[in-house]
């Protein structure tokens, strides 16, 4: 690097770090095993995800600094954690399946949260209707 101001470099430090930091809670989420790459696309892939990882916690972190100042990214992560998504299966007397795709309701303190943020969740998705599987045909 050439830029010889001290205090220049400790952010780009400081930034760097962050980066790996949030590098490293998205690879934990997401249950990845170290991997090394080989081809330079897939090089270029990990940095994008770790990039992507990056602004995504920069941008929670000023968000949260507007309007919940006491909360981490992380924090906010692990609170969203709790909603699910599950698919409720409902048999019809006539051998058709209807299937509600859920997420469960979050608790007060997301709820809360979120309103803070001024996010909101997606309506649930509409029911689909299964029809029973047909014998095959000879």
């Amino acid at each position: 690097m050439t830029d010889s101001d001290p205090v220049r470099m400790w952010e780009y430090y400081l930034q760097l770090t962050e980066i790996e930091q949030a590098f490293k809670e998205l690879k934990g989420d997401l249950a990845i095993r170290p991997i090394y790459h080989q081809l330079q696309r897939r090089i270029e892939a990990h940095i994008f995800v770790s990039f992507l990882s990056y602004c995504l916690q920069v941008t929670l972190k000023a968000r949260l600094k507007r309007c919940a100042s006491g909360l981490t990214p992380r924090a906010v992560l692990e609170k969203f954690a709790a909603v699910q998504m599950l698919d409720v299966h409902l048999p019809t007397s006539d051998g058709r399946e209807i299937i509600l795709t859920r997420y469960t309701q979050p608790e007060k303190d997301l709820q809360l949260l979120l309103h803070e943020l001024q996010l909101k969740l997606p309506e649930q998705a509409p029911p689909k209707i299964q029809a029973p599987p047909q014998p095959p045909s000879n």
